[in-house]
């Protein structure tokens, strides 16, 4: 199978990506079938010397059919996903592991709630556009958005979510390989979209515990 879709370094990605490629060659049948009977159409009732246009009030058989197929493929395809999308967005699995990230123009601001794991406290610990997590392990993610509308984009870990001022919206992800992985914005916030590019990294559970030691010495 052809994969263009970048690296899947998620616990839920494969479903994602399931879903993706099943939705791309439904819509890639069609558009062939489309085509190949758009120009076989323009060959067949091309202008011919002699033949005179006919007025058509239409076929009330290939108007349902065409109505009511793509209606099928469609509530077909709400069915498939229900399950996914109650995974993914319809609850967090319970984590010991949340951060709060904050959307801004034009920077992603990273609160992490230090030991006692509480946030609005004196050991929390604020970095920017760097979101450190071990593998292995559920991550709960509190978005907010300072001035507009963000999005929170995780391409390789299949999670994008918007994030909307006045809001505190949960997601969460668990990344199964270590490695540095794109964090963009994916909504037009402003001039410096573009460059609101943040990164995560995913650690070993030796290299993370080695960072935790180091911004929480006494820990």
């Amino acid at each position: 199978m052809m994969r263009w879709l970048p690296e899947n370094v998620s616990t839920y990605g494969g479903e994602v990506d399931s879903l993706f490629y099943l939705i791309y060659y439904i819509t890639a049948a069609v558009f062939i079938l489309v085509t190949v009977a758009m120009i076989a159409f323009l060959v067949m009732y091309r202008q011919r010397q002699g033949r005179r246009a006919i007025y058509s009030h239409g076929n009330t058989t290939l108007e349902i059919v065409w109505t009511v197929v793509p209606a099928i493929i469609l509530v077909a395809l709400s069915f498939i996903s229900q399950a996914t999308w109650a995974r993914i967005k319809g609850h967090v699995p319970p984590s010991d592991f949340k951060v709060q990230v904050t959307a801004k123009q034009f920077n992603w601001e990273i609160l992490y709630p230090g030991p006692d794991r509480k946030f609005g406290t004196a050991d929390d610990l604020v970095l920017e556009n760097q979101l450190h997590v071990p593998v292995g392990q559920a991550v709960e993610v509190v978005l907010q958005a300072k001035d507009v509308i963000h999005s929170f984009f995780l391409p390789n870990l299949r999670l994008k979510q918007d994030a909307v001022p006045g809001r505190e919206i949960p997601v969460w992800f668990e990344a199964t390989k270590p490695g540095q992985y794109e964090m963009p914005c994916a909504e037009l916030c402003g001039f410096g979209h573009s460059g609101m590019k943040g990164w995560l990294y995913v650690h070993t559970p030796e290299e993370y515990a080695k960072w935790v030691k180091e911004k929480w010495p006494a820990s």
